[in-house]
Parts: C-alpha cells; sequence; structure tokens
C-alpha cells in the first residue's frame, strides 16, 4: 500500500498514456490486419491532429473549440485515411508499402514543421477538464482521467460496432472471404477504404487528445509510431483486445519505467516485446481468422 500511495499518479499517467496509445494503435492494427497495408504515415497523422490543436485552440482553454478541433481532426484523419487507401491499393508489397507511407509521411512532417516550426506547442485542455480532483488523498488532473475514459469508451464502442453491427458483420466477412463478398454486390473496396479512414481518423484524435499532456512537436510522430508498432506487435494484429492489452501494457511499462528506471525505460519496453514473441510469436490476444475482437 505505501508501493501503490507513492506511485499512484505514475500509475495513472499510465493508464492515460495507455487510452491515447489505444486510440491510435487499434487504427494501427486493424488496417494492418484487415488490409494487409503497413501504414507507417499513421504517426504522422497523430501529430497532424495534435497541430489541429494547436491552430485551433489557439492557446485558448475553451470547451466549443475543442470540441470543434476533436470534429476537424476526425475529418482531416478520415480524408487521409482514404488517400492512403486509394494510393496502397495497388501495392501488394510491404517493403512498397512501407517506403510509400514512410515518405508520405516525412513530407507531413516537414510541412508541420514548416508552417508550425520546431519548438514545442502546447494546447490547453477544455476548460471544464481543466482542473484537478482528489484521488484517494493525492491531486490529480481531471484532464488526464478523461482521457482514460475516453479510451474506455472508444473500446466499448468499436467491440459493439465490429461485433454487434452490420457494419462489422461485413467487415469481418470481407477479410474472412473478399470474393464471396463481392458476390453478393458489395464493394469491398469502399469497406477496406472505410476501415483505413477510421483507423487514420482514431490517430488524429488520438494525437489531438494526447496534446495537452505531450504537446505537439517534430518527432513525436516517430515516438508515437513506434509505441503503436510495439502495442500492435505486443497485442495481436487485427484485435480490439489485443490492442487495449498492448496498449495497457506499454503505457505501464515506459510511465513506471521512466520513473523507476530511467536509465533502462527503453531497455523494460522492448525487453517486454521480445518476451511476448518468444512465448507468443503472434501476439498476447491475436485476431481470429476473419473476426477482429
Amino acid at each position: 500500500m505505501i508501493w501503490l500511495d507513492a506511485n499512484l499518479p505514475t500509475i495513472l499517467n499510465g493508464l492515460a498514456l495507455a487510452a491515447v496509445l489505444f486510440l491510435i494503435a487499434v487504427g494501427l492494427s486493424l488496417v494492418f490486419g484487415t488490409m494487409d497495408v503497413l501504414n507507417l504515415a499513421h504517426g504522422a497523422v497523430s501529430l497532424i491532429g495534435a497541430y489541429i490543436g494547436v491552430a485551433v485552440l489557439g492557446g485558448q482553454s475553451s470547451n466549443g473549440l475543442f470540441l470543434a478541433a476533436v470534429l476537424a481532426a476526425a475529418a482531416l484523419g478520415l480524408l487521409v485515411g482514404l488517400l492512403l487507401a486509394v494510393l496502397t491499393s495497388s501495392l501488394h508489397n510491404h517493403l512498397r508499402q512501407a517506403l510509400l507511407t514512410l515518405g508520405v509521411a516525412l513530407v507531413a512532417g516537414d510541412l508541420l514543421q514548416e508552417v508550425f516550426g520546431a519548438d514545442v506547442k502546447s494546447v490547453p485542455p477544455p476548460a471544464a477538464l481543466a482542473g484537478t480532483v482528489g484521488v484517494l488523498g493525492s491531486p490529480y488532473p481531471v484532464y488526464r482521467l478523461a482521457m482514460v475514459g475516453v479510451g474506455i469508451l472508444v473500446a466499448v464502442v468499436l467491440y459493439l460496432v465490429m461485433e454487434r453491427t452490420r457494419a462489422g458483420a461485413i467487415v469481418r466477412a470481407t477479410v474472412a472471404d473478399r470474393g464471396m463478398v463481392e458476390a453478393i454486390g458489395i464493394r469491398t473496396r469502399l469497406v477496406l477504404g472505410g476501415v483505413f479512414g477510421a483507423g487514420t481518423a482514431l490517430a488524429a484524435v488520438g494525437g489531438l487528445v494526447a496534446a495537452p499532456v505531450l504537446g505537439a512537436q517534430p518527432g513525436l510522430d516517430d515516438m508515437i509510431l513506434l509505441l503503436a508498432l510495439v502495442i500492435v506487435v505486443i497485442g495481436g494484429l487485427g484485435s480490439l483486445r489485443g490492442a487495449a492489452v498492448g496498449a495497457l501494457l506499454v503505457g505501464q511499462v515506459q510511465t513506471l519505467g521512466v520513473a523507476l528506471l530511467d536509465d533502462f525505460a527503453s531497455f523494460l519496453l522492448f525487453a517486454a516485446m521480445a518476451a511476448v514473441l518468444l512465448l507468443r510469436p503472434a501476439g498476447l490476444l491475436p485476431a481470429k481468422t476473419g473476426a477482429h475482437a
């Protein structure tokens, strides 16, 4: 209990980080799992979301402006995803996909740096979530608790959509037998493009949600992409539950590692990934064939 009291803020920080990493990584996982596309521009899309917060909020702590920024990030992320789906539709080689999307990421990163500069930009949280609240007697930022709530809400909504709706059934059927789905008159290219667009929209929103904590700066996209890839490897491709478990693991290892063993934090993260690969090469909770839960 003494250890828990001393490290409670760090554990909560890990949960908040896990929540936004889940928003970003789950899109990467679903796109790779359903379309077999390695999208290395995913981190750049999340950075775009963070800079949308910089541009829309302009340093103001406003509920309305923050909501507008979320909608703008989702819309722009969706458009970028649809564009990437078109660009990669004829590429069935992972190396070519990686080179193309990496090129898009580099161009996007340079454009963002040209427009916003190389210094760290701060994004204020919405006014309603700007204070602190007591958690077991310790003050803790309300916004970070809200981040955890957003992550849980998105996970539940995605699960319900993928497992309890006709749209989710069509996506699962497209992955299992694309030819059969096309035979009944459904345009699978639109289905897969929608998955790609939804995944990148989540990445952009995740970048915006993380911005009040992580800020917006060049190089943040590389760190986010690396963590998202680690989550996908640990959790398993195309798995919502795997992405959630992987994000929780990475969030805690990252925050507790930095707080308790700063010199070994990076080693601990990749050691955890290596251990999972040795014991479960497909990830902790890989998706079943044709499923995504």
